[in-house]
């Protein structure tokens, strides 16, 4: 037993290292545990430098090139891989790969049990949610509100953008309806706006003189806005950020402040030289060749090493509870030995304060493992992702996609607005990377010509004349909180060493499909406007997600954003976790990660969660310090 840290962490993503870093920084003794492998978090130059290129050959060599990839599958701590993902058959729950899926739809999202999490795999889209997203009970009526508003997170917001590195362009970000400006007087971000695709330009020009769509008998005025990114670009030489630190004073945290040009971009984990800017690599997903994209191994390594212990290969398993004053006595975790047997040996590491930084998914199914932080009943509900809804099509003439990053530009028009109490808003990204995600081209582009008998000049001039006119874009569609979407376990369904698996049940509300309905009535408008044949097809016998609404069917992908199932609220009859992401029922446990959003707003998570981990680190510290 492990009995001389103030905080006990478990998961090494984006949300445990801000928390290791903050604490670690502050003087606290924290132990990490992590069930990735030991050779993604080494220290050591060479080893990070072998390790990532070890990541990106088998990235190169695989035949699908999937968000998990590049990184290990291990059978110990198994990831949720969407090569898993099937249709789930009639009688019987799907079981193949690690979520065992109850449905009747398949939950469509990954994630990566790794060193760095799922920021390994990220796109790196930094968008703040908007000041209606926090009210969306009071508002429109649907979901629930947070019990904290936009205006209580921009400090955070601040804080996240520094951590992260955010490139962009602050006076680019025009928003529907009353929330046109949500940054402040004269903020900027850290880097300048990574430079937009030449598909960006020829559609920008387009939607800008044809810019009217209706949509329920109303009109909408689209706009084309560059996106912020989660990877380095030139700094901006009026930034004045340095970075957190905590006051002991004041019992807060500081954003530290720098002179204007002294901001230096955080390159890869192996050489501060390399990665200091993004390449255009279109590899974004799953994984930037040279580190320019942030991941989370950047923050652990801003961490005290001398106040931090790090196990890997350490899979929890349960919490352990004190039945008399219902604090966490200890985290029971497994160490296996090989990754593919089922040897392990069994660890309780104890602490002061315990905090939970797994996914959505992991950290409910922890909970419910350990009985632990349910008196509200909410562990394991509200489970949520962008249901993405995929369109594409070829334009008139070249627009030359496939370059990175994935998307550069936004059409931000149905972000919010009065028709949310009728159905889901979207973001809508202009994507780069032309029919890779829904048709597996370009390589299917070639089979299919060769299977035609095409081959030599001919070929060539054939995918280059489709190749470089694909279009492709997605209605990332906001799923409202709903109690039966949700995690839960069942002893029949244990991994490789007996810990639960993770059992889903899922579903599409009409709320969810009257947005797919309305993104197709935009998607219809937008293609002609824009002169792009559509070429967008569902097929309902493959697609594991195919739905039907009104006579018409549709396919919706997942978007990698796991969002609910320990969320946030205003009492524990309500919520599982306070405004400071304690529990309510424990007094020295907190939960960070996706999975205290209580609702999802139209913009990837992972910049908003990493505030909120800011907010919580805060939290923690004045309970230390008491």
């Amino acid at each position: 037993m492990e009995n001389n840290y103030d905080v006990v962490i478990v998961g090494s993503g984006i949300a445990g290292s801000i928390i290791a870093k903050v604490l670690t920084n502050a003087g606290k003794k924290v132990l990490m545990l992590e069930a990735g492998l030991s050779a993604g978090i080494a220290m050591d130059q060479d080893a990070n430098y072998k390790n990532y290129q070890d990541y990106l050959n088998t990235f190169y060599n695989a035949s699908a090139k999937v968000p998990n990839s590049p990184y290990p599958n291990i059978k110990d701590a198994p990831s949720i891989d969407v090569l898993d993902i099937q249709k789930i058959p009639k009688d019987r729950p799907s079981t193949k790969g690690y979520l065992v899926q109850m449905g009747p739809l398949p939950f469509a999202s990954d994630n990566t049990r790794a060193p760095g999490g799922t920021t390994l795999h990220w796109l790196g889209t930094t968008l703040r949610m908007l000041p209606n997203d926090f009210v969306m009970k009071s508002k429109y009526g649907v979901g629930v509100d947070w019990p904290i508003k936009y205006d209580d997170m921009s400090r955070y917001y601040q804080m996240a953008e520094n951590e992260i590195g955010v490139s962009g362009n602050v006076d680019d970000q025009h928003y529907p309806i009353e929330q046109k400006n949500i940054f402040g007087k004269d903020y900027v971000f850290p880097m300048k706006g990574i430079p937009t695709s030449y598909l960006d330009g020829v559609m920008k020009k387009v939607i800008d003189k044809n810019n009217s769509i209706k949509l329920n008998g109303k009109d909408y005025t689209l706009t084309c806005i560059s996106t912020p990114q989660g990877r380095n670009s030139i700094p901006n030489l009026d930034y004045n950020i340095g970075g957190v630190e905590w006051n002991p004073g004041s019992k807060k945290l500081d954003i530290i402040k720098i002179q204007p040009g002294e901001y230096d971009p955080v390159g890869s984990n192996w050489d501060q030289y390399t990665g200091q800017r993004c390449e255009g690599n279109a590899s974004c997903v799953p994984i930037c060749p040279v580190q320019a994209k942030y991941n989370a191994l950047k923050t652990f390594r801003k961490c005290d090493m001398g106040n931090l212990v790090v196990k890997t290969q350490a899979v929890a398993s349960r919490l352990l509870i004190n039945e008399t004053s219902n604090w966490i006595n200890g985290v029971e975790y497994k160490t296996y030995i090989k990754g593919s047997s089922s040897e392990y040996e069994t660890h309780t590491a104890k602490g002061t304060l315990y905090v939970m930084a797994c996914s959505a998914i992991e950290n409910a199914k922890l909970l419910l493992a350990s009985g632990a932080a349910n008196s509200s009943d909410q562990v394991g509900r509200n489970l949520m992702d962008h249901m993405t809804v995929l369109r594409w099509g070829l334009s008139k003439d070249p627009i030359y996609p496939y370059r990175g990053p994935g998307s550069t530009s936004n059409i931000p028009t149905f972000r919010d607005g009065e028709f949310r109490k009728n159905h889901a808003a979207w973001i809508l990204p202009l994507d780069n990377w032309g029919w890779a995600w829904p048709t597996g081209s370009p390589a299917t582009d070639v089979i299919n010509a060769v299977n035609e008998g095409i081959i030599g000049k001919e070929l060539r001039d054939k995918i280059e004349n489709l190749v470089t006119r694909q279009f492709f874009t997605h209605f990332e569609c906001e799923q409202a909180p709903d109690p039966d979407n949700r995690v839960t376990i069942d002893p029949q369904y244990k991994d490789n060493i007996g810990n639960y698996r993770p059992v889903i049940h899922y579903k599409a509300t009409e709320y969810m499909l009257k947005a797919f309905e309305a993104s197709g009535i935009v998607s219809e408008q937008l293609f002609s406007q824009c002169d792009i044949e559509d070429f967008t097809s569902y097929n309902p016998a493959s697609d594991a997600d195919y739905v039907t609404y009104k006579g018409k069917g549709y396919t919706f992908a997942g978007a990698g954003h796991i969002v609910g199932t320990h969320r946030m609220g205003f009492s524990k009859e309500d919520s599982v976790v306070d405004a400071n992401m304690r529990t309510w029922d424990h007094e020295n446990l907190y939960l960070v990660g996706c999975g205290n959003m209580p609702t999802l707003g139209t913009s990837n998570p992972t910049l908003t969660m990493s505030a909120l981990t800011f907010k919580a680190a805060e939290a923690i510290l004045q309970q230390l310090e008491q």
